[in-house]
C-alpha cells in the first residue's frame, strides 16, 4: 500500500514519498517488519516517540507522529493530529474496510456486556448467520478461539481479526466496546448497525481509567452516536441521559410501561440443582421465556439479546430455543455436579462484583451459600478487604484460598482478606491450595447448599512469579467431584 493511501487533511506527509510503499503497520517496535509504518501512541507510561529509534533499526520505513521529530532521511514522516484516531482509521485502511463486510452490533455498559454479546452470537449461530465476537473472555473467529486481553482490542488488531472474520465468510460480528475501548480511538471511525446499552453503573474510575463519572458516561454515550440503531435498557436511571440527542433509531427493553420489549412475570427457576430465570415478553414480541443461567439480571441480560436479535429479524422459536440451553463461561456458570446442591462459577473479583453475585444467589434461598474466592497479588489491597468483609457478610461459610498470587506471598493476601472477614460475622476457614479449598466444600456440601468459586471465572491458569501455570476451576471441580464420590 502506498503511504499517500494513509493520508488526509489530518494525517500529512512531511517527509518522504507519498508513492513509496509500506509493508505494514505497527504500534509496538516488538511487531515491526522491515517496511513497516510505526505508529507512535503516547500511553499513560510509555511515549512511542522515544522508540523511534529502535523501529528504525528494525527496519520502519516510515513513522506517524503528533511530535516534532529529527528522522534519516530515508524514513518517511506522517504528522497526525491525533495518534490513536490516526491507528484507527490506517489499520482500518490497511484491512480494506472489513467492518464494512459485517453486520457489526456494539455492546457497552456496566454489566452484562459478556453474557449478552454470547447470547447474541449464538442466536445469531441457530438462525443460520455465522457470526465472530469480540469481548472480554475470549475472541472467536469462526472455529478459532483467542483468549483476551482487552474487552475492545486495540484498533489494529480488531481490524485484523474483522478483516480475518470477513475472509472466513462470517456474516455478522458481536462485541463488547468498552468504555476505555471509545475513549481510546479502538473503534473510532466504525459505525455499528446495532448499538445497545445494558445498564450504567459507577466504575473504571481512576488512574489510567476514567477522570470521574461524567467522563465514562460520556465515553459510554459514542458508541449511539456511532450506530444506525440502539437498543436501550429503559429501565435504568441513566437511559433517558444515553438516548438523549442520538442520532439513531431508539429501540427500548424493560420493565415499564411504552417498552418496545416489555418484560413482565419475572420468576426465579430451580430444576434439579440448577438455577435459571423465567419471564413474559410482550410488545414487539410476545413469548413465554426460559433461561438457564441464574439471577434475574438476566432477564434483562437476556431480554436485551432478545430485542436485538427480533429487530434483525431473528424467529421467535430460534431465540426460544437458544435462550432455553445457553450458559456463559465463567459468568454465574453452573458446574453440574449433584441433584441437591449447586455449584457456580462466576468472575466476581472485587466487592461489588461479589456483592452483586451473591445478592443475586440469595434470591433462590438456599439452604447455605458457600463462597470460595481469593484475591491477586500486586493489586489494591481495598479490594481484599471489601471482599473478604462482603463474603462474611453475605455467605454462610467463606472459604479463603489462592487467586493469582503474582508476585506476592499467598499467606499475606489471605491474612488481608481475613481482616475483611473479620468486619463481619461469618464463619470462615482458610485452605490456601485452590484444589483443596474446591475439595473441602465439595466433601462438606449439605443438601440445598449454593457453592460459589469466584474470581477466575473464564480463567484457566494461575499466575504465580510471572509464570502461568495451567489451573481451571470448572476441572478441578469435575476432578474434585469424582475423588469424593459424587459421582
Amino acid at each position: 500500500m502506498k503511504l499517500s493511501d494513509l493520508c488526509n487533511e489530518s494525517r500529512v506527509l512531511i517527509q518522504g514519498d507519498p508513492t513509496a510503499e509500506i509493508s505494514g503497520i505497527a504500534y509496538d517496535t516488538r511487531k515491526i517488519q522491515p517496511g513497516n509504518l510505526f505508529v507512535c501512541i503516547v500511553g499513560t507510561v510509555v511515549d512511542g516517540h522515544d522508540f523511534i529509534d529502535k523501529a528504525i533499526e528494525l527496519g520502519a520505513a516510515a513513522v506517524a507522529v503528533t511530535k516534532d521529530v529529527t528522522v534519516p532521511e530515508s524514513v518517511a514522516v506522517i504528522k497526525v493530529d491525533d495518534d490513536r484516531a490516526a491507528l484507527s482509521a490506517m489499520s482500518t485502511i490497511w484491512f480494506g474496510h472489513p467492518a464494512e463486510k459485517l453486520i457489526t452490533i456494539g455492546i457497552t455498559g456496566t454489566k452484562g456486556k459478556t453474557t449478552t454479546a454470547f447470547m447474541i452470537r449464538e442466536i445469531l449461530e441457530e438462525a443460520g448467520i455465522p457470526c465472530g465476537l469480540i469481548g472480554s473472555v475470549e475472541n472467536i473467529i469462526g472455529d478459532e478461539h483467542i483468549p483476551a486481553s482487552h474487552s475492545t482490542p486495540e484498533s489494529y488488531v480488531l481490524q485484523e481479526y474483522l478483516s480475518r472474520m470477513a475472509a472466513k465468510g462470517l456474516r455478522a460480528v458481536v462485541m463488547e466496546v468498552s468504555s476505555q475501548g471509545l475513549k481510546m480511538q479502538r473503534v473510532g471511525g466504525m459505525t455499528f448497525d446495532y448499538g445497545l446499552f445494558t445498564n450504567f453503573g459507577e466504575d473504571h474510575i481512576g488512574t489510567g481509567e476514567h477522570a470521574d463519572l461524567a467522563e465514562y458516561f460520556s465515553c459510554k454515550r459514542m458508541l449511539f452516536g456511532m450506530s444506525r440503531t440502539g437498543i436501550f435498557n429503559g429501565d435504568d436511571r441513566r437511559a433517558a441521559d444515553m438516548m438523549a440527542d442520538q442520532p439513531c433509531r431508539k429501540v427500548v427493553f424493560g420493565a415499564k410501561e411504552g417498552a418496545d420489549y416489555r418484560l413482565s412475570d419475572v420468576t426465579l427457576t430451580s430444576p434439579g440443582g440448577s438455577l435459571g430465570v423465567s419471564y413474559t415478553v410482550s410488545g414487539r414480541c410476545n413469548m413465554r421465556v426460559d433461561v438457564d443461567i441464574a439471577g434475574s439480571f438476566n432477564a434483562y441480560n437476556s431480554i436485551a439479546a432478545l430485542a436485538l436479535t427480533k429487530e434483525m429479524g431473528i424467529a421467535d422459536d430460534v431465540i426460544f430455543k437458544v435462550m432455553n440451553r445457553i450458559h456463559v463461561r465463567g459468568r454465574v456458570e453452573p458446574v453440574k455436579v449433584s441433584d441437591t446442591f449447586s455449584v457456580m462459577l462466576d468472575y466476581a473479583h472485587n466487592g461489588m462484583a461479589l456483592e452483586s453475585l451473591l445478592k443475586t444467589i440469595k434470591e433462590y434461598r438456599p439452604a447455605r451459600i458457600v463462597c470460595v474466592f481469593g484475591c491477586g497479588g500486586n493489586r489494591a489491597k481495598d479490594r481484599r478487604y471489601e471482599m473478604g468483609e462482603v463474603s462474611s457478610r453475605m455467605a454462610d461459610l467463606t472459604v479463603v484460598t489462592t487467586d493469582n498470587p503474582r508476585f506476592e506471598d499467598p499467606k499475606d493476601i489471605i491474612a488481608d482478606i481475613i481482616t475483611g472477614v473479620k468486619k463481619a460475622d461469618g464463619e470462615y476457614v482458610t485452605i490456601e491450595d485452590r484444589r483443596e479449598a474446591i475439595r473441602y466444600v465439595l466433601a462438606n456440601a449439605k443438601p440445598g447448599d449454593c457453592i460459589i468459586i469466584a474470581g477466575k471465572g473464564h480463567e484457566d491458569y494461575q499466575e504465580i512469579r510471572g509464570v502461568k501455570y495451567h489451573m481451571d476451576d470448572r476441572e478441578m471441580i469435575l476432578e474434585e467431584a469424582a475423588a469424593v464420590g459424587l459421582f
